[in-house]
């Protein structure tokens, strides 16, 4: 089954991220809770977890890109 991943919502004035680095590869097998990517807010740098397991099929934003907030940045194909 496909599962978005998107931008979260850090603090309630959050509206967007910058995406930093993802810390995992599309093909790559990603465990629930292990680091996906970090984002960027108000200089300060965040390790976004996977909530589930599975296969990160696309990354849809790229490295240094501005996301707004519960926009899509992966799918996933959960186990």
């Amino acid at each position: 089954m496909e599962k978005k991943i998107e931008m979260p919502k850090l603090r309630p004035e959050m509206e967007s991220g910058v995406l930093c680095a993802w810390l995992k590869e599309e093909g790559d097998t990603v465990s629930a809770g292990e680091p996906l990517f970090e984002i960027e807010t108000d200089k300060v740098v965040n390790q976004i977890e996977a909530t589930a397991s599975g296969v990160l099929k696309k990354q849809l934003a790229e490295e240094g890109d501005t996301v707004k907030v519960d926009t899509a940045v992966a799918v996933m194909e959960t186990e």
